[in-house]
């Protein structure tokens, strides 16, 4: 059977003139995943359209498409195009299980929450010429045992991070604004790998540096502290995301520094206690910022802290509030986002409710634009703070101020040169993926993530013999 899997890109991605970084760092391992399942003489083809061009011209027997809210309108016109030639198509992801009819009605097959139960059951039903119109995953999930993520099929000289892996599925947090909820909806919204088997992933990765992309990776403290004991001297480098109060919870994050952790997403999302309370972030209510960001500068752990504009509780005060905060407390790089409201979200329903929906273009669904009515902002000034935020902050005199916050000279330097060379030099990002070479970028990466100092070490007594734990 000859298989197409395809990452839709947007229009940015695609520009001859300008090819933003962000668009390059991770391959698309959902999809690598899933290819594990096909037979070994299948014909199978992995196109990521953000760092390649996508042919259109062929006509495979099968075209799976990953879905999400921006790329929505480019993979229906591809899943269009190739039902037209008399492919089987079939679509997932995020946005196909928020919004299923509307989906459906560009697909042969389409997926509801993760995949990992329901595309061998496709799979075989395909084959016996039976596929049905939708499967839904739901009951006991679980990724114990799956087989190897298809790393063959990416191109991993197109990546700044080739090494991007995931360990574990959805998150602990039921957030009013994250689409998770709605994809995990009908079983477990959180569960882990085994840890021999993440381990093993782990040791298939050539290099130093990997990129957990995991929702939380300190979400199952078991799981991590298992996980991070049976990365202790393998020399790696990695980055994560996780939660304000799992970073001040016990000392799980000075094991994970002790693993390699070097750099962590926060998402600090607002200072308002209104917010947090509204949004259902309940594990950053009555929570410390300014302690979290301490510890990790403490540990030499580089910070990307999240903010998010325009919640109910935000007024003109909030863009110079967020910067000079992050600024003064050393936030080494920050992802602003406008408040926005994902279909199948609690928040979206919401504002639903309330008539303060004001646009359904996806296209716009990107955390830059507006598509609801504030509540204390008009729409034109949460846009230009936004984009005052994002410039404020990345301005050479931020990034210096914030640098010289840390306590070691190395740290200033690391903090410095990796914020400075995310925003500061796009213009030589653009020449190095146009080249195809962001892999000559990787020791670079690697050199800024060194340690900066040595962690604490952790007493005998606290280092349990857990590598046969498993979670989930």
């Amino acid at each position: 059977m000859k298989v197409k899997l395809i990452l839709p890109a947007l229009t940015e991605a695609k520009s001859p003139f300008w090819r933003p970084i962000k668009y390059s760092l991770f391959p698309p391992l959902g999809l690598a995943t899933l290819a594990a399942f096909l037979a070994p003489d299948d014909d199978v083809t992995l196109v990521d359209d953000h760092i390649e061009r996508l042919a259109t011209d062929d006509q495979p027997d099968l075209v799976v498409i990953q879905v999400y809210i921006t790329n929505a309108y480019r993979a229906y016109a591809l899943a269009d195009h190739y039902r037209a030639l008399g492919c089987h198509v079939a679509l997932g992801g995020l946005h196909v299980t928020s919004l299923p009819d509307e989906a459906e009605k560009h697909a042969d097959t389409i997926f509801v929450g993760p995949g990992e139960q329901t595309f061998p059951q496709f799979l075989a039903d395909l084959r016996a010429g039976r596929p049905q119109r939708r499967y839904a995953s739901s009951g006991g999930r679980t990724i114990h045992g799956l087989p190897p993520v298809r790393r063959d099929l990416i191109k991993r000289n197109r990546y700044l991070v080739p090494n991007s892996i995931v360990v574990t599925r959805g998150c602990p947090q039921h957030c009013d604004f994250c689409y998770k909820d709605a994809f995990f909806t009908g079983g477990r919204s959180f569960y882990t790998q085994r840890v021999d088997e993440a381990l093993a992933e782990i040791d298939r990765l050539p290099g130093r540096h990997l990129y957990f992309l995991d929702d939380h990776l300190l979400g199952d403290r078991r799981f991590a502290e298992a996980l991070f004991e049976g990365m202790r001297g393998m020399g790696r480098l990695f980055q994560g995301a996780a939660t304000v109060d799992s970073v001040l919870r016990g000392n799980l994050i000075e094991r994970a520094a002790e693993a390699g952790l070097r750099s962590l997403f926060v998402g600090f999302e607002t200072f308002s206690p209104v917010n947090l309370a509204a949004s259902n972030k309940k594990q950053n209510l009555a929570r410390d910022y300014a302690a979290v960001t301490r510890r990790l500068s403490d540990l030499g752990i580089m910070i990307n802290g999240s903010f998010v504009f325009g919640m109910d509780d935000d007024d003109e005060s909030i863009f110079d509030r967020t910067v000079d905060w992050a600024v003064r407390h050393g936030v080494t790089t920050s992802t602003f986002h406008i408040q926005t409201p994902y279909p199948g979200t609690r928040l979206f329903e919401t504002l639903a409710r309330q008539g303060r929906i004001t646009s359904g273009n996806w296209d716009l669904y990107d955390t830059r634009h507006v598509v609801y009515r504030p509540a204390k902002l008009a729409p034109e000034a949460l846009e230009a703070g936004y984009h005052r935020a994002y410039r404020e902050f990345y301005g050479w005199q931020n990034i210096a101020r914030a640098a010289g916050s840390h306590d070691s000279l190395k740290h200033r330097a690391k903090h410095f040169f990796y914020a400075a060379g995310w925003k500061k030099f796009e213009p030589l990002w653009d020449l190095v993926i146009k080249g195809r070479r962001l892999d000559m970028m990787t020791p670079l990466l690697e050199t800024v993530l060194s340690k900066v100092t040595a962690p604490p070490r952790l007493a005998p007594a606290t280092v349990p013999a857990v590598l046969s734990a498993t979670a989930g």
